[in-house]
Protein backbone atom coordinates (compact mmCIF):
# COMPACT_ATOMS: atom_id res chain seq x y z
CA UNK A 1 0.00 0.00 0.00
CA UNK A 2 1.36 3.03 -1.20
CA UNK A 3 0.11 6.40 1.07
CA UNK A 4 0.91 9.70 -0.20
CA UNK A 5 1.86 11.15 2.84
CA UNK A 6 4.22 13.78 1.59
CA UNK A 7 1.08 14.93 -1.42
CA UNK A 8 -0.65 15.34 2.44
CA UNK A 9 1.54 17.19 3.79
CA UNK A 10 2.32 19.59 0.84
CA UNK A 11 -1.46 20.10 1.11
CA UNK A 12 -1.94 20.78 4.81
CA UNK A 13 1.17 22.41 6.27
CA UNK A 14 0.40 25.31 4.76
CA UNK A 15 -2.55 26.30 7.09
CA UNK A 16 -1.02 24.28 9.76
CA UNK A 17 2.40 24.61 11.48
CA UNK A 18 4.65 21.89 12.67
CA UNK A 19 2.37 19.39 10.76
CA UNK A 20 3.74 15.88 10.10
CA UNK A 21 2.13 12.83 8.58
CA UNK A 22 3.10 9.24 10.47
CA UNK A 23 2.41 5.98 8.92
CA UNK A 24 2.93 2.82 11.18
CA UNK A 25 2.61 -0.87 9.58
CA UNK A 26 0.31 -1.77 12.55
CA UNK A 27 -0.71 -0.30 15.74
CA UNK A 28 -3.51 -1.30 18.71
CA UNK A 29 -5.66 2.24 18.00
CA UNK A 30 -4.42 5.10 16.08
CA UNK A 31 -6.52 7.26 18.49
CA UNK A 32 -5.58 5.39 21.81
CA UNK A 33 -1.64 5.86 20.36
CA UNK A 34 -2.39 9.72 20.01
CA UNK A 35 -4.30 10.10 23.64
CA UNK A 36 -0.90 8.00 25.07
CA UNK A 37 1.09 10.97 23.51
CA UNK A 38 -0.73 13.80 24.00
CA UNK A 39 -1.22 12.82 27.89
CA UNK A 40 2.53 12.58 27.50
CA UNK A 41 2.36 16.04 26.26
CA UNK A 42 2.95 15.70 22.74
CA UNK A 43 0.61 17.62 21.23
CA UNK A 44 2.08 19.05 17.74
CA UNK A 45 -0.17 18.27 15.15
CA UNK A 46 -0.22 15.11 13.42
CA UNK A 47 -2.01 12.94 11.23
CA UNK A 48 -1.31 9.29 12.19
CA UNK A 49 -2.52 6.23 9.85
CA UNK A 50 -2.37 2.95 10.33
CA UNK A 51 -2.20 -0.01 7.45
CA UNK A 52 -3.61 -2.34 10.44
CA UNK A 53 -5.49 -1.53 13.59
CA UNK A 54 -5.32 -4.64 16.52
CA UNK A 55 -7.89 -2.85 18.46
CA UNK A 56 -9.36 -0.01 16.78
CA UNK A 57 -12.31 1.86 19.14
CA UNK A 58 -15.73 3.05 17.63
CA UNK A 59 -17.83 5.06 19.93
CA UNK A 60 -19.97 3.52 23.20
CA UNK A 61 -16.60 0.88 23.34
CA UNK A 62 -17.51 -0.44 20.05
CA UNK A 63 -14.79 -2.71 18.33
CA UNK A 64 -13.06 -1.85 14.91
CA UNK A 65 -10.91 -4.14 13.13
CA UNK A 66 -9.16 -3.16 9.86
CA UNK A 67 -7.03 -5.43 7.78
CA UNK A 68 -4.20 -4.00 5.45
CA UNK A 69 -6.15 -1.90 2.29
CA UNK A 70 -9.78 -2.89 3.56
CA UNK A 71 -10.09 0.27 5.44
CA UNK A 72 -8.28 3.30 6.06
CA UNK A 73 -7.96 3.56 9.65
CA UNK A 74 -6.54 7.25 11.00
CA UNK A 75 -6.63 10.02 13.73
CA UNK A 76 -6.11 13.61 13.01
CA UNK A 77 -5.13 15.32 16.76
CA UNK A 78 -4.68 18.64 16.88
CA UNK A 79 -4.72 21.61 19.66
CA UNK A 80 -8.34 23.24 19.55
CA UNK A 81 -9.50 25.82 21.86
CA UNK A 82 -13.29 26.39 20.39
CA UNK A 83 -15.91 28.24 22.29
CA UNK A 84 -18.45 25.63 22.52
CA UNK A 85 -17.53 21.85 21.51
CA UNK A 86 -21.19 20.81 20.99
CA UNK A 87 -21.40 19.78 17.11
CA UNK A 88 -18.05 18.73 16.44
CA UNK A 89 -18.31 14.97 15.32
CA UNK A 90 -21.29 16.57 13.18
CA UNK A 91 -19.19 18.91 11.30
CA UNK A 92 -16.09 16.16 11.03
CA UNK A 93 -18.65 13.99 9.03
CA UNK A 94 -20.30 17.10 6.88
CA UNK A 95 -16.42 17.28 6.00
CA UNK A 96 -15.99 13.59 5.13
CA UNK A 97 -18.91 13.18 3.18
CA UNK A 98 -18.40 16.25 1.13
CA UNK A 99 -14.78 15.39 0.44
CA UNK A 100 -15.77 11.43 -0.70
CA UNK A 101 -19.32 11.52 -2.33
CA UNK A 102 -22.34 12.96 -2.58
CA UNK A 103 -24.01 9.81 -1.64
CA UNK A 104 -22.68 9.23 1.67
CA UNK A 105 -24.99 10.51 4.15
CA UNK A 106 -24.35 10.84 8.02
CA UNK A 107 -26.48 9.63 10.84
CA UNK A 108 -26.06 11.63 14.09
CA UNK A 109 -24.41 11.61 15.85
CA UNK A 110 -21.10 10.24 14.50
CA UNK A 111 -21.49 8.20 10.91
CA UNK A 112 -21.48 7.84 7.89
CA UNK A 113 -24.10 6.00 5.66
CA UNK A 114 -24.53 4.68 2.38
CA UNK A 115 -27.93 3.39 1.67
CA UNK A 116 -28.89 3.04 5.19
CA UNK A 117 -25.90 1.09 5.74
CA UNK A 118 -22.56 1.93 7.47
CA UNK A 119 -19.95 2.96 5.70
CA UNK A 120 -17.97 4.61 8.63
CA UNK A 121 -17.54 6.26 12.40
CA UNK A 122 -15.57 8.84 14.09
CA UNK A 123 -14.27 8.54 17.78
CA UNK A 124 -13.31 12.41 18.81
CA UNK A 125 -11.24 12.60 22.11
CA UNK A 126 -9.60 14.97 23.99
CA UNK A 127 -6.53 15.22 26.72
CA UNK A 128 -5.28 18.08 28.66
CA UNK A 129 -3.20 20.47 26.87
CA UNK A 130 0.24 22.12 28.38
CA UNK A 131 -2.36 25.52 27.07
CA UNK A 132 -5.16 24.37 29.13
CA UNK A 133 -5.84 27.97 31.06
CA UNK A 134 -6.99 29.17 27.22
CA UNK A 135 -9.83 25.77 27.06
CA UNK A 136 -7.26 24.52 24.91
CA UNK A 137 -7.23 21.28 24.27
CA UNK A 138 -5.01 18.11 22.67
CA UNK A 139 -8.09 17.22 20.08
CA UNK A 140 -8.07 13.35 18.67
CA UNK A 141 -10.34 12.88 15.50
CA UNK A 142 -10.18 8.88 15.08
CA UNK A 143 -11.84 8.16 11.23
CA UNK A 144 -12.67 4.79 9.62
CA UNK A 145 -14.20 3.78 6.62
CA UNK A 146 -14.30 0.73 4.70
CA UNK A 147 -12.92 0.78 1.20
CA UNK A 148 -13.46 -2.88 0.11
CA UNK A 149 -16.23 -5.11 0.79
CA UNK A 150 -15.96 -6.10 4.28
CA UNK A 151 -17.53 -9.25 6.53
CA UNK A 152 -20.90 -8.82 7.81
CA UNK A 153 -21.30 -11.60 10.26
CA UNK A 154 -21.97 -10.06 13.61
CA UNK A 155 -23.20 -6.74 12.76
CA UNK A 156 -26.24 -5.37 13.51
CA UNK A 157 -25.91 -3.04 10.46
CA UNK A 158 -25.11 -4.09 7.53
CA UNK A 159 -22.01 -2.64 5.93
CA UNK A 160 -21.10 -0.18 3.56
CA UNK A 161 -17.86 0.46 1.46
CA UNK A 162 -16.44 3.65 0.01
CA UNK A 163 -15.89 1.16 -3.84
CA UNK A 164 -19.20 0.92 -4.25
CA UNK A 165 -19.10 4.22 -5.34
CA UNK A 166 -15.77 5.07 -6.10
CA UNK A 167 -14.69 1.72 -7.67
CA UNK A 168 -11.00 2.50 -8.54
CA UNK A 169 -10.42 4.46 -4.99
CA UNK A 170 -7.82 2.83 -2.54
CA UNK A 171 -7.14 4.12 1.07
CA UNK A 172 -4.70 6.23 0.30
CA UNK A 173 -6.14 8.20 -2.36
CA UNK A 174 -9.25 8.45 0.21
CA UNK A 175 -7.05 10.15 3.10
CA UNK A 176 -5.52 12.41 0.42
CA UNK A 177 -9.10 13.63 -0.61
CA UNK A 178 -10.17 14.27 3.06
CA UNK A 179 -7.12 15.65 5.05
CA UNK A 180 -6.97 19.41 3.88
CA UNK A 181 -10.70 19.68 3.83
CA UNK A 182 -10.62 17.86 7.51
CA UNK A 183 -8.01 20.32 9.26
CA UNK A 184 -9.58 23.23 7.64
CA UNK A 185 -12.97 22.01 9.11
CA UNK A 186 -11.47 21.72 12.53
CA UNK A 187 -10.34 25.20 12.19
CA UNK A 188 -13.19 26.78 11.05
CA UNK A 189 -15.01 25.28 13.55
CA UNK A 190 -12.73 26.35 16.43
CA UNK A 191 -13.23 29.68 14.82
CA UNK A 192 -16.90 29.71 14.42
CA UNK A 193 -18.75 26.64 16.20
CA UNK A 194 -21.26 23.95 14.33
CA UNK A 195 -23.76 27.13 13.23
CA UNK A 196 -21.95 27.14 9.65
CA UNK A 197 -22.18 23.10 9.34
CA UNK A 198 -25.56 22.89 10.56
CA UNK A 199 -27.40 23.13 7.19
CA UNK A 200 -24.89 21.15 5.22
CA UNK A 201 -25.19 18.18 7.56
CA UNK A 202 -28.85 18.73 7.54
CA UNK A 203 -29.12 17.92 3.75
CA UNK A 204 -27.07 14.98 4.38
CA UNK A 205 -28.79 14.09 7.00
CA UNK A 206 -29.75 10.31 7.00
CA UNK A 207 -32.54 10.59 9.94
CA UNK A 208 -34.39 13.44 8.87
CA UNK A 209 -38.17 13.29 8.48
CA UNK A 210 -37.82 9.23 9.72
CA UNK A 211 -39.95 7.45 12.71
CA UNK A 212 -36.80 6.90 14.95
CA UNK A 213 -36.57 5.34 18.32
CA UNK A 214 -34.16 5.83 20.71
CA UNK A 215 -32.01 3.42 23.51
CA UNK A 216 -33.42 5.21 26.46
CA UNK A 217 -36.73 4.48 24.99
CA UNK A 218 -37.59 8.12 23.00
CA UNK A 219 -39.74 7.51 19.80
CA UNK A 220 -40.62 9.67 17.48
CA UNK A 221 -39.70 11.85 14.16
CA UNK A 222 -36.34 13.20 13.41
CA UNK A 223 -36.30 16.86 12.48
CA UNK A 224 -32.12 17.25 11.78
CA UNK A 225 -29.89 18.71 14.29
CA UNK A 226 -30.09 22.01 15.40
CA UNK A 227 -27.72 25.26 15.58
CA UNK A 228 -25.67 23.13 18.61
CA UNK A 229 -25.65 19.77 17.23
CA UNK A 230 -28.66 18.70 19.18
CA UNK A 231 -30.67 15.85 17.24
CA UNK A 232 -33.79 17.25 17.05
CA UNK A 233 -36.49 14.75 17.67
CA UNK A 234 -40.63 15.19 17.36
CA UNK A 235 -41.84 13.18 20.10
CA UNK A 236 -45.39 12.41 21.55
CA UNK A 237 -44.20 14.96 24.46
CA UNK A 238 -43.15 17.86 21.75
CA UNK A 239 -39.95 18.38 20.04
CA UNK A 240 -37.17 17.12 21.78
CA UNK A 241 -33.25 17.92 21.71
CA UNK A 242 -31.04 14.80 22.17
CA UNK A 243 -27.98 15.86 23.24
CA UNK A 244 -25.92 13.11 24.93
CA UNK A 245 -23.65 10.66 22.48
CA UNK A 246 -24.48 7.84 25.46
CA UNK A 247 -27.97 7.26 23.10
CA UNK A 248 -28.27 5.70 20.17
CA UNK A 249 -30.23 6.14 17.51
CA UNK A 250 -31.75 4.44 14.76
CA UNK A 251 -34.21 4.64 12.09
CA UNK A 252 -37.92 2.87 13.89
CA UNK A 253 -38.83 -0.70 11.71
Amino acid sequence: MNWPAEAIWEAVSPALAGFTVEVLPQVDSTNTELMRRGRAGRTEPILLVAQRQTAGRGRLGRQWQSEAGASLTFSLGMVLAPADWSGLSLAVGVALADALHPRIRLKWPNDLWLDDRKLGGILIETASSTDAESGARFTVVGVGINVTAPAASGLSTAPAWLQEVLPQIDAGQALLQIAAPLVQTLQAFQTFGFAPFQARFNVRDALRDRAVALTDGTTGTAHGASESGALLVHTALGMQAVTSSEVSVRPAA
